[in-house]
């Protein structure tokens, strides 16, 4: 359980870091590994709890960090 935490950790900071510099998302790096951060822990904890995601823990890391990329950012922005 703690080396999937980890993993996903380390794939949301990527998701974030690739997103910022191919244009993706204009937060701020730091901003946007935040966000993806926060959003895979969330979904990761979703998943341990209510057994909901896909089979696999990188793919379940890098849909929440994407999700989580294009919810918060639009939902401050006017």
């Amino acid at each position: 359980m703690f080396p999937t935490l980890i993993g996903t950790v380390v794939i949301a900071g990527l998701v974030g870091y690739l997103s910022e510099k191919s244009g993706f998302t204009r937060n701020g790096i730091l901003q946007s590994i935040i966000i993806c951060i926060g959003g895979a822990f969330l979904f990761y904890f979703v998943t341990v709890m209510f057994g909901v995601g896909f089979r696999r823990a990188g793919w379940n890391a890098i849909a929440a960090s994407i999700g989580a990329l294009i919810i918060v950012p639009f939902h401050w922005r006017r």
